[in-house]
């Protein structure tokens, strides 16, 4: 019984260790993210407090040896230990897999690790990987089993040791049933870790929060535990970010929403103009401080510019939801996951078909990625140029057809197109994605190449249409997919992540100039509709920019951040840890109440969909 007993706490103790250890190892690999004044004294911070999450996950895993304790009681040595060893075997696959793809992904994202990635391998497995070198993946993989081997030698060292030879053997006479009786109790007790103690509140990732920085915050959560939390979190939509009673958060939803656009200043010089929506990937206002976007600025001193425009989250999927339908981006889900939502939704598209346009979507990649077609569809769109549409060697890049390839393709569409019949064409770029591969060498930084070659790519677009007779009646929308990924590294607690440009020119532009309303991705739908004098006062979420009687804010989300920006005050919240990470402005704090009110509003919609 002592044996078993001891192999139960040594188990117990080897995972906590495990996970205790990875985390001075994820601070070590993405050291770029500490802090200058970091101390020994933040290191030891980290793994203290992530041990509540750490001693969770570690009762979770004890579940499955615990029971094979119990069951060597009664069953041969021989059974249990191979039972034994696979566990071991697979479940150290999973947690190196759960750090080692934290680890990665956390320098660009800024989170932690969710069930993101899985979605979007799952959609596409080319597209999932495409941002990936050969050396990401066979290091990572690398990483993964060399990991794994080593906690999988620990736990089978501890549990199945030359010290312990023997202890699982089969008891003889009437010492079985107590055993039984003291490893079913110490089984039971894993309830208390596995929830996080015996308070009211469970085992959260927030619970291990401590910091003002987010990179100490990040750094202590355990990444088996918050992809976990993140799946099982997918579906209770009305039971999530729940601030205040549900009329509180009704009244104060509704003094920022109006759908109006009966006071609109109108800027087009017709009502059925040829629309363009260009969505560029990753761009983001920090690039005009380069000489990598000339296009980009030539047209924007040419047309109308959007100064105070923002993104509404940090991945396509989200982005284009808040782009084509209004629809506010979540901080911990993609609503584009789930088809049957998505379908209920409202769009550019299904309003501008139904006022008689012609829609077509033109995108280099797999058009499957994260769902994408289904969405497409589900608004009316049927019509979708991918890179299956192509020659096998215009899509050797690793996202498909370059930008380049794909508006040539648009240009010859464009001359085939049915006279009369007034067209929505969405092009949603990605050579400015990761790993930046593009045919194109204009600068010596590849990233900044890759947002140059994008930019001549739009640009000679916009010049080939204004030289034809096109122009006159064409209205061309420009704005990134999602928050910019220029300048690397850049936080997702600064603004300036989430401040893109938005740029509207053509021949059926009245008037150009600047804008600096304030507003969001999800605005647009609202204010292209309104300037086409299409209702849309199904589009809950968003507001005609250029009506000045509708309020003007931005909001965005990002893992568990949700962002509003006024004029009063630019705000972002975490909700891990219950504070403001930034609040500026003359009315510090006045965004926190109305931005809960909003998210929680939010879900509520999405839980009737």
């Amino acid at each position: 019984m002592i044996k078993r007993i001891l192999s139960f706490i040594e188990i117990m103790i080897s995972w906590i260790a495990v996970f205790v250890l990875q985390k001075p190892l994820f601070m070590a690999i993405n050291h770029d993210k500490l802090p200058e004044d970091t101390t020994l004294s933040n290191w030891l911070d980290v793994m203290f407090h992530g041990l509540t999450l750490d001693i969770s996950m570690s009762g979770y895993l004890m579940i499955v040896p615990a029971l094979l304790l119990i069951a060597s009681v009664w069953v041969r040595q021989q059974i249990v230990c191979r039972i034994l060893a696979v566990y071991f075997v697979l479940s150290s696959l999973f947690v190196s897999a759960a750090f080692v793809v934290n680890a990665g992904l956390y320098r660009h994202w800024g989170f932690p690790l969710d069930s993101t990635p899985v979605f979007y391998l799952l959609s596409s497995p080319r597209d999932a990987m495409a941002s990936m070198t050969g050396e990401i993946i066979w290091g990572g993989t690398l990483a993964i089993l060399l990991l794994a081997a080593a906690i999988s030698a620990l736990l089978l060292y501890v549990s199945l040791g030359i010290r312990h030879s023997g202890f699982l053997d089969p008891h003889r006479g009437g010492n079985r049933l107590a055993t039984t009786i003291v490893l079913s109790v110490l089984s039971l007790l894993l309830i208390i870790p596995i929830r996080g103690g015996l308070t009211v509140s469970t085992a959260n990732t927030g619970k291990v929060y401590f910091s003002d920085c987010a990179f100490l915050n990040h750094s202590a959560v355990n990444p088996m535990f918050s992809f976990i939390e993140s799946v099982r979190h997918q579906e209770n939509f009305k039971e999530q970010y729940r601030y205040m009673p549900a009329e509180e958060a009704e009244s104060l939803f509704c003094h920022m929403t109006d759908t109006r656009s009966d006071s609109t200043i109108t800027l087009l010089s017709t009502q059925r103009p040829d629309i363009y929506i260009i969505i560029m990937e990753s761009f983001s206002m920090k690039l005009w401080e380069t000489d990598a976007v000339p296009q980009l600025q030539s047209i924007a001193k040419d047309g109308l510019m959007f100064t105070r425009f923002y993104a509404n989250s940090f991945r396509t999927d989200r982005g284009l939801v808040a782009i084509l339908s209004g629809f506010p981006a979540q901080p911990n889900m993609s609503l584009m996951k789930y088809p049957k939502k998505t379908a209920n939704l409202p769009s550019i598209a299904r309003h501008l078909k139904e006022a008689g346009y012609g829609t077509k979507y033109y995108y280099g990649g797999d058009a499957d990625f994260t769902n994408m077609r289904s969405y497409l569809v589900s608004q009316g769109i049927n019509d979708i140029v991918s890179d299956m549409s192509f020659p096998v060697k215009d899509r050797m890049s690793k996202w498909g057809v370059p930008d380049d390839k794909l508006f040539e393709r648009l240009k010859a569409d464009l001359k085939d197109d049915r006279a009369g019949v007034p067209m929505l064409r969405i092009i949603q770029t990605s050579s400015s994605h990761e790993p930046f591969d593009v045919p194109y060498n204009r600068l010596a930084d590849e990233r900044l190449n890759a947002f140059a070659f994008a930019d001549s790519c739009v640009g000679n677009f916009v010049s080939a249409l204004k030289a034809s007779p096109q122009w006159k009646n064409s209205l061309v929308i420009l704005l990134p997919d999602h928050q910019g990924c220029w300048p690397i590294g850049i936080s997702n607690e600064d603004l300036g992540h989430y401040h893109i440009p938005m740029i509207w020119t053509g021949g059926a532009l009245a008037k150009g100039g600047e804008v600096d309303i304030i507003g969001s991705q999800q605005d647009l739908a609202a204010t292209l509709l309104g300037q086409l004098n299409i209702n849309h006062d199904d589009m809950l979420f968003s507001k005609d920019m250029l009506n000045p009687a509708v309020p003007h804010f931005a909001f965005f989300t990002v893992n568990d951040l949700f962002g509003m920006i006024t004029e009063d005050n630019s705000l972002i919240f975490d909700n891990k840890s219950k504070r403001a990470v930034m609040d500026d402005g003359k009315s510090a704090g006045a965004n926190i109440e109305p931005g809960k009110a909003y998210l929680q509003k939010l879900y509520d919609v999405i839980g009737d969909l």
